[in-house]
């Protein structure tokens, strides 16, 4: 039986990337943001995760907007990056693992959730920054990208994928074989990048979606997706991410660590280390 050994979740804008691709993590504008990662590496060696789940939204690499699934889970046993034009470098390939990956998909039909199924992904930044973050090094673990449509409307709601993060985490457990898997929940928090309120960010509502997805994440599902685009602009709705990754984890969790910074690239970045209370 396979175990979770908790989340983290974390920002994944584009200008992360770039920094790291330039070695700025010590710059005085970036060091409040990379400094934090320090303790969510310290507890990953501690915990020794044998795969990843990656849960994210695809910005357009691997869907656009004629085709957006709401959840799309990725089966191969090799995930390629590729240049989305933000000037990123091409990282190598990651690994998948297709049996997991199979299972998690059966598991979740047999939920009745209605997925993608994806024998080929390009996993863009969403993907690979979170995982550069974690692994300064390179990821060499397997990982599953599960994509969760945050872009085209109709989103869906917070409640929705809090059920379907606590059915990702029952399949996660009814794997036959000893595992201990991480989630890794990414995207937000507040921003929105077009419009009369480009630069917006919500400091209030995100340190109380931050509390709340410790204690009680329950109560951030009684948000529609209306109100979540008011209180946390129209990319802010990668919460969602978060709300997957939490119910994930199930009934308790610990916060192990957490980190709030603004700004970055105009968006108010959060990181969470979460752990399954005993």
């Amino acid at each position: 039986m396979a175990s979770i050994v908790g989340a983290v979740t974390t920002s994944h804008i584009p200008a992360i990337g770039g920094a790291i691709a330039k070695k700025r993590q010590d710059e005085p504008y970036w060091k409040p943001f990379f400094g934090a990662f320090a303790k969510a590496r310290e507890w990953l060696a501690r915990v020794r995760p044998d795969k990843v789940v990656v849960v994210y939204n695809d910005h357009g690499l691997q869907f656009f907007l004629d085709k957006m699934p709401t959840f799309a889970i990725g089966a191969a046993d090799e995930y390629r990056n590729a240049d989305e034009g933000w000037g990123l470098p091409t990282l190598a390939p990651f690994r998948g693992d297709a049996a997991f990956s199979w299972h998690l998909i059966d598991s979740l039909v047999a939920e009745e959730f209605d997925l993608t199924s994806c024998q080929e992904v390009l996993v863009d930044h969403a993907f690979t920054v979170p995982l550069q973050l974690l692994w300064p090094t390179g990821c060499t673990l397997p990982t599953v990208p599960v994509m969760v449509n945050t872009v085209q409307h109709p989103l869906p709601s917070p409640a929705r994928c809090l059920k379907f993060g606590a059915a990702l985490g029952r399949a996660i457990a009814s794997w036959p074989g000893d595992m201990r898997v991480l989630i890794l929940g990414t995207g937000g928090l507040s921003h929105q990048l077009e419009g009369t309120r480009a630069g917006f960010v919500n400091p209030e509502f995100d340190r109380m979606c931050m509390a709340k997805i410790v204690t009680e994440p329950a109560a951030l599902g009684g948000y529609s997706i209306r109100e979540l685009v008011a209180l946390a602009g129209t990319q802010g709705t990668e919460l969602l991410n978060w709300l997957v990754a939490r119910a994930a984890l199930g009934g308790r969790v610990s916060e192990v660590h957490s980190n709030y910074h603004i700004p970055i690239s105009n968006t108010a970045s959060g990181m969470m280390v979460l752990e399954n209370s005993v």
